[in-house]
């Protein structure tokens, strides 16, 4: 027969206690996050995000400039996420960047304030986050109540505001349908839930169901199921 020490016995419950622990005391992941790590020039692409002087820069719109000798040139313009302000750089083919550590989370949005501010409930932690409209910008006309964004933190700060890129909206005003109007390729402004105006074709209705390019503010298709 073996004996066991009480010390030893010890050890053994807290070494496997680890094992019991509740799933829901473990600390929950993000849904997305990106490193700091270092690229250069030909990794540039729109929405990228790269840090600059210690803050987060998105890349609006880039163009690349050859020359008759010497590497190429690359002219980029960048947004400031953290103070709404744009620049416009060119840079050397090959030169370095460093893209800016942020992390991605999904969050439902509950209601906005009378002085601008929007608020959305994280769907992991359930807290709640202010967002400055500053942030929110043109966004907010596709964001309503309920629906689920993606909020791009940086510096333990919300830097920017994601809304789906494909959105389903029901149509709230817009003029009445006429007999011809597919034929004659008609089309008229329309009002969604959300709020936001797109064009669509002349035979849409009130009440239909349609999905939407928010990238573009453009109709995609009548939503049938």
């Amino acid at each position: 027969m073996r004996f066991f020490t009480k010390s030893a016995i010890l050890v053994a419950l807290v070494s496997n206690a680890s094992a019991f622990t509740p799933i829901a005391f473990r600390t929950p992941s993000r849904v997305n996050s990106a490193l700091n790590v270092a690229i250069d020039t030909s990794d540039i692409k729109n929405g990228l995000t790269v840090e600059i002087d210690g803050e987060p820069h998105k890349v609006l719109e880039f163009s690349i400039m050859k020359q008759a000798r010497g590497a190429a040139k690359m002219t980029i313009k960048f947004k400031n996420l953290t103070r709404g302000s744009t620049i416009e750089n060119t840079y050397r083919s090959g030169e370095k960047f460093q893209t800016a550590e942020v992390v991605k989370s999904t969050a439902q949005f509950t209601y906005a304030d009378e002085n601008g501010n929007y608020y959305f409930m994280d769907s992991e932690t359930f807290e709640e986050v202010a967002v400055g409209a500053k942030i929110v910008e043109e966004k907010k006309k596709w964001i309503a109540e309920g629906s689920e964004n993606t909020l791009i933190t940086f510096n333990d700060q919300v830097i920017e505001v994601q809304v789906p890129k494909t959105l389903v909206a029901t149509i709230v005003s817009t003029e009445p349908s006429v007999k011809g109007n597919t034929a004659q390729g008609h089309t008229k402004p329309a009002v969604l839930d959300c709020g936001a105006t797109v064009t669509v074709p002349g035979f849409i209705s009130e009440g239909e169901t349609v999905r939407v390019d928010t990238e573009k503010s453009e109709y995609l298709d009548r939503k049938t199921d």
